[in-house]
Formats: structure tokens, sequence, C-alpha cells
């Protein structure tokens, strides 16, 4: 059966087409179509990774996001927009329901221009916060680039995302060099709520802090945020594995920042930035070219020696030795590879009734695993407890797709037959002995009784 199913994976693998799991319609929403050579590059890496690029304008009138209740689009890039309003083909309403229709969706913002009232509301709906005036600048005095920013300090170099959360480091600045760094440009930073579905990717440094130029000083007593407070580069990921990212500067997608030199204050030479790499990968994430885990196949079975070989059985007996497994795989650019759980993370099972049971870290089993395939196991005893029980793989780590799995499966009490007989317990051998002491000592005087002659005697006159 595991032979067939992986035959059957291999199979659909091999027919996929597209460069992502969900779609490869991508909308692209501009003010103005002139603005597309500022992005060539970022734009044509998408082109040649296979994905279908439609430009149009937020007053565009033949822009919708949906077709006869279904999506028209897989992905949305919304590019900085001059215009207070996006029109009503693109409402905040309309893009949280894009979202919840499984979409992914882009945002890049400029510090020159304010957010629409339609993206506030979007962000509004997602626990994320811009500046009150809906601009802001990101300033740092320490970690800029004196070559193109000398004076206002608005150009930051950072290191690529490091592994501060499990997976960061793999995803995004795997095969960075140890010096590379990225420019973030004239950007907005912004500041996330407490919920579990956001996760910063790229936080501002500890002496960056956030102002509005247009109103306030270049020095102020009181910014909108300051330090790790600020996240420059946002992400959202719904509990169906929708995605979407808020890219506080536009310009860290644009040609003029792409492979261009930078020098940090005191650097010995300048180095090229690592924009148009991250730029791939932090897009290539949202359109879940990356980050993406799919179950092959889950078994559980008995493994008793000379027990029943039945998989997947719907009931089993409590105090029966269980094996679980399940193939993972995770999907990286153009193939599907074997999932290797990031380091000090767990990937675990549950057996559950109301609550945990039995809560086992899954083991890499090599011996059922592939290149494209990954298999983990887990054996264990049964609860001394009958009723209805569930396999359950709860596992929800940034920036991988969630993998949520329940088999149900009941658990029986012992049959009268199945109970080990008394003389097999060595506790018993005692009121055992005690038995066969009465039964031998009322056996012995029923014979004495029995068999012994009355006493013979004279009757007296």
């Amino acid at each position: 059966m595991r032979s067939l199913l992986s035959f059957a994976v291999l199979v659909l693998a091999t027919v996929v087409s597209a460069i992502s799991t969900t779609g490869d319609r991508l909308l692209v929403v501009l003010d103005d179509a002139a603005e597309q050579a500022g992005y060539s590059k970022f734009l044509g890496d998408l082109k040649s990774r296979g994905f279908k690029l439609s430009f149009e304008t937020p007053k565009s009138e033949s822009l919708s996001l949906f077709h006869l209740g279904e999506r028209a689009y897989d992905h949305v890039i919304l590019f900085p927009s001059k215009l207070k309003g996006l029109g009503p083909k693109l409402t905040g309403q309309l893009l949280l329901q894009f979202l919840n229709a499984d979409g992914n969706i882009l945002v890049a913002l400029g510090s020159d221009t304010a957010a629409s009232t339609a993206l506030v509301s979007l962000l509004t709906e997602l626990d994320i916060h811009l500046p009150a005036e809906r601009t802001g600048l990101v300033v740092d005095h320490f970690n800029y680039d004196s070559v193109s920013a000398p004076d206002k300090h608005d150009v930051l170099l950072l290191p690529p995302p490091g592994s501060h959360r499990p997976g960061v480091k793999d995803i995004f600045s795997a095969g960075a060099p140890s010096d590379q760094v990225i420019a973030f440009a004239r950007g907005v930073g912004a500041t996330l709520g407490a919920g579990e579905l956001l996760t910063p990717l790229l936080r501002a440094p500890s002496t960056a802090y956030s102002y509005d130029p247009s109103t306030q000083a270049e020095t102020v007593d009181d910014p909108f945020a300051a330090g790790e407070q600020l996240s420059l580069i946002s992400t959202f990921q719904s509990r169906t594995s929708a995605r979407f990212t808020l890219v506080g500067s536009a310009e860290l997608l644009a040609d003029k920042w792409f492979d261009t030199e930078v020098q940090k204050p005191g650097a010995a030479k300048a180095v090229k930035t690592f924009n148009r790499e991250f730029a791939k990968r932090v897009a290539g994430w949202t359109f879940q070219e990356i980050g993406v885990l799919r179950v092959n196949w889950i078994e559980h079975h008995l493994n008793e020696v000379g027990g029943s070989n039945e998989t997947n059985p719907k009931i089993y007996r409590i105090k029966n030795e269980v094996t679980y497994a399940i193939s993972v795989s995770e999907y990286a650019w153009d193939a599907w590879t074997a999932f290797s759980v990031p380091p000090n993370d767990v990937f675990q099972l549950e057996f559950s009734m109301l609550s945990p049971f039995h809560r086992l870290t899954l083991q890499p089993d090599a011996a059922h695993s592939t290149p494209d395939a990954a298999a983990f196991t887990a054996s264990f005893k049964l609860p001394d407890q009958h009723g209805i029980f569930n396999f359950k793989i709860n596992y929800k780590r940034p920036f991988f797709t969630n993998v949520e799995e329940k088999n149900t499966v009941s658990v029986r009490h012992m049959a009268h037959d199945e109970w080990p007989r008394s003389f097999v317990i060595s506790g018993a051998w005692p009121w055992i002995a005690g038995i066969g002491a009465t039964v031998a000592g009322w056996l012995g005087f029923c014979a004495l009784w029995m068999y012994s002659a009355p006493v013979s005697g004279k009757k007296t006159q």
C-alpha cells in the first residue's frame, strides 16, 4: 500500500508544472504602466520562474479579483500608490476576501506616499499598524549606507534574517555570504499585534526609529516606534496557509538597489547588496514557492510479534503496542524534497481523547525515507483507557505551511478471554495455594468422616 501511495505522489509531482504550489496567475497593480521599468529585474525574475503576470491600475475597469465567485488570480502584488483610495475593485474588504479564498498578497510601501485607506483597512484586520499619518521614515544613525545616505541616514544596511525563529535562516539567508547586507532604503516600519499568525521577517536594529519627515524634526522625543518594535518586513499566514507580506520599502524590490555597492560607516570596503536574492526569497515565500509542506501518507499499526499486520485499523485494544508513521515533503522552488525539521524544533505526535494521553517526538525513519520524502515514526503503548482517540499532528511554525492531520480510532477494553489467567500472575499464587489447601482439607475431612468406623462398645444395664 505504501509503495502505491509513493508512486502516486511521484506521478503527481512530475505533472505539476507551475513554480508555485497554488497557481501561476499573478496580478501586479501599479499607478502607471511606466513604473514597470523601475522593477524590471524583480518582475523579470517572476516571469522566468513561470508566473503569468497581468498588469492593472487601481482605476482599471477590467480589474477584478474574482470571476463567477472564484479567484481570478492566485497572487497579487500591490506597489505604492499615490491614490488615497484604490477604487471599488480593491477595497479592504475585497482584499480580505481574496486572502480568505487562499490567495496570496505582497504589498510594498513607500515613504513618500501615504498608504491607501483600503490598505490601512486590510492591515487593521490583520493587526498590523502603521504610523497615524500613514507615512513614516525609518532612520538609523549607526547602520546606514555612507555612499547614498551620508546625511539623512535613511538607507539602512541590515544582515539577512538569522535563525531567531525556526526555519528563518534556511529559507531566507541560506548561502548568503557572512558580510552580505540588505539595503532597506527610505522605508516605513510597522508594529505588530500579539496574534500568533503574525511574524516579523525583518526587524529594525535597536538604534533605528521612525518619524514623519513632513511634520517632525529629524530627531524626535516621541517617535512612533523604535528599535525592534519596528517590523520592516511583516508576514501573516492564515490558518489555511494563505500568505500576506508587507514590505516596508518598495525600493528594496527596485532595480537600483539590486547588486548595488554599499558601505557602512568605518567599513574597509564596499559590498554588493543581497537585495535581488532576498527579494526573490520574500516573493517566493509569499507565493508559496518555498516553505510548503505536504503529507504523503500516514500509517499506524500494531507492532506485536505475531499480531495482525492490518494497516490503519479502526479499532485497537487497551495496552496494545502501536507504531505510527508519517511521510512529509517540502517544496523548494521547483521540486519536492525531504522535509528536515529545523534545529531546536520538534515534530510531535499526540494521542488524545479530550486531552493528550501521549505527546511523543517523532523520530526520522531512514528505512522508509526517500530523497523527496522524509518519514517519521514513533512507537508507544496505548493507555489503559477505552474510548475514542485521535492520532494528531498539529505542526504550526513560522514560514512553513500548517500540517494538521487527525486519524480517529476506537480503543476497546479487554475481552473476557483476553485477561491473563490467574496462574500466570505470581502475586495470585498465595491465594491459589490457600484455595488449594482449603479444598484439600475439606476433601480430607470428608474422607475421614465417610471411611472412619464408629467406636464399638457394650450397652450398660
